[in-house]
């Protein structure tokens, strides 16, 4: 087993925001190796939503960068330098490995973290979130120091972009097992609000759990028309954005669109009707009421995204269906069965008797070096590149 002291200094290069849309690269002494940790070369991180509202808010919703902020969580990389007591605690993890990171570090003491559900310890530091100060620095960098605990090595089967995809894929692992593995259908039907990269993750995760029957609702055509050709969805609904004066306006459209989405027809024929499940991944209030209306009595809605921080809901109508509403956040003790659903969609091997999409066509755009991450992130805040390609995901690759 490979260690190197603590003593050693390193630096790593890296991109660093300074306000909105002010990237400077800077070379930063890398944290001393403890015992149980080991460093990673950075290979792959793909952009995620919340990488750019930082970059063009220089804040996330209310949590506001207070110090220069190195982006980036989704990512892979190889092990270099591994500490000298990792062994000791189990870990096989050796110099040369291909791993993915998983970038939420909690306390490991409380009572959450215990429970196993440590993606809500209050404590949790999270790289490129500037929620805890001095803030957890991104993987936008050369190297990082990580503890050994929170690092998965990859099969052969996973190349380092297909490793980085895997921070997103634990979210929607992580939201369909918050689903519950219960039906009250014999026929398993799930909705997706929003056809972004999350959203298409979580057809996949529930396609790997078994539902073949995916309705994907979205405002972007070229989204809608990537899911259906990469069979990520089975059926597409293009939402038509409306305005409304009035709350009884907007259930109004709300309740159209949930009809208009039942009277669609499954690719067998039958009519989509209400779902059994509804995955809302776009944050937005007129998509968790049309939910609310789109799923079956006894169903359940799953929130994924985050966008509007307070919404007006047709609550007695949820209620008086017994419909679960459940909230998400991040994921725990996904990584696993997300490198299960990987390697099944990368190498189009069937898992649980079904071939799922390749989730490897997401990544639409690449960017090689860390001299092009501010071109990978204005990418990124876009749906469509100058040539009027279909924008997915980002990737940086080192």
């Amino acid at each position: 087993m490979s260690t190197v002291a603590t003593t050693a200094v390193e630096k790593s290069r890296g991109q660093y925001l300074h306000e909105a849309r002010a990237l400077k690269v800077e070379s930063r002494e890398l944290a001393h190796l403890a015992g149980d940790e080991i460093r990673i070369s950075i290979r792959s991180t793909t952009i995620c939503g919340s990488d750019v509202h930082y970059y063009t808010h220089f804040r996330n919703g209310s949590i506001q960068v207070r110090e220069a902020l190195c982006l980036g969580h989704e990512a892979a990389g190889q092990v270099v330098a591994v500490g000298s007591k990792v062994s000791q605690a189990g870990s096989s993890l050796k110099v040369g490995d291909a791993v993915a990171l998983e970038c939420g570090v909690p306390c490991g003491e409380c009572v959450l973290c215990r429970s196993g559900r440590y993606n809500i310890c209050p404590d949790l530091r999270f790289r490129s979130s500037a929620s805890k100060f001095p803030h957890f620095q991104g993987t936008l960098q050369e190297f990082v120091v990580h503890p050994a605990r929170w690092v998965h090595r990859l099969p052969p089967e996973l190349n380092f972009e297909a490793g980085a995809l895997l921070e997103p894929l634990a979210v929607a692992v992580h939201a369909v097992r918050r689903a519950g593995s219960g039906m009250i259908s014999p026929r398993r039907t799930c909705l997706v609000f929003g056809a972004g990269a999350v959203g298409l993750l979580c057809a996949l995760a529930v396609r790997a759990e078994g539902c073949q029957d995916v309705v994907m609702a979205d405002i972007d055509e070229g989204r809608l028309r990537f899911a259906l050709e990469q069979g990520f969805a089975s059926v597409v609904y293009a939402v038509k954005p409306k305005k409304a004066e009035t709350l009884e306006d907007k259930l109004g459209i709300a309740q159209m669109t949930a009809k208009e989405i039942g009277e669609l027809k499954w690719p067998g024929g039958e009519s989509i009707g209400k779902v059994q499940r509804t995955f809302e991944c776009t944050g937005a209030e007129s998509c968790l009421q049309s939910s609310i209306y789109s799923t079956a009595s006894g169903g359940s809605i799953i929130l994924v995204g985050m966008g509007t921080p307070n919404h007006t809901l047709p609550i007695s109508d949820l209620s008086a269906r017994e419909i679960n509403l459940i909230s998400t956040w991040r994921y725990a003790n996904a990584y696993p069965r997300a490198i299960e659903i990987a390697k099944a969609s990368v190498t189009r091997s069937p898992i649980d008797g079904n071939t799922l999409p390749d989730m490897s066509r997401m990544i639409t755009h690449r960017f090689k070096g860390l001299d092009l991450v501010p071109e990978a992130l204005e990418m990124a805040t876009k749906t469509r590149d100058a040539d009027g390609r279909l924008v997915v995901k980002s990737m940086v690759d080192l």
